[in-house]
């Protein structure tokens, strides 16, 4: 699987999440009579920058794990 799916995969499912989370309790109906394009639209907008946030956190994460281990044969062992 390429780097490239994996993203997608992991954006659709952090987008699924955020999207179920930002509409289950914040959902009235009056609202939704008036004007229910427009509040879907920015749950839709925010579950999608949550979910681009929480990647990038991840991969600043992940990067920062790896950058205090040497490189394959590159270890300086001392004593």
């Amino acid at each position: 699987m390429s780097t490239q799916e994996q993203f997608v995969q992991q954006f659709t499912r952090l987008f699924a999440h955020y999207t179920q989370a930002l509409t289950s309790d914040t959902r009235n109906d009056c609202e939704s009579e008036h004007s229910p394009f427009n509040e879907s639209d920015r749950h839709l907008v925010a579950a999608a920058r949550l979910a681009i946030l929480e990647l990038e956190t991840n991969a600043k994460m992940e990067r920062n794990a790896r950058k205090y281990f040497a490189k394959p044969g590159e270890a300086e062992w001392g004593c």
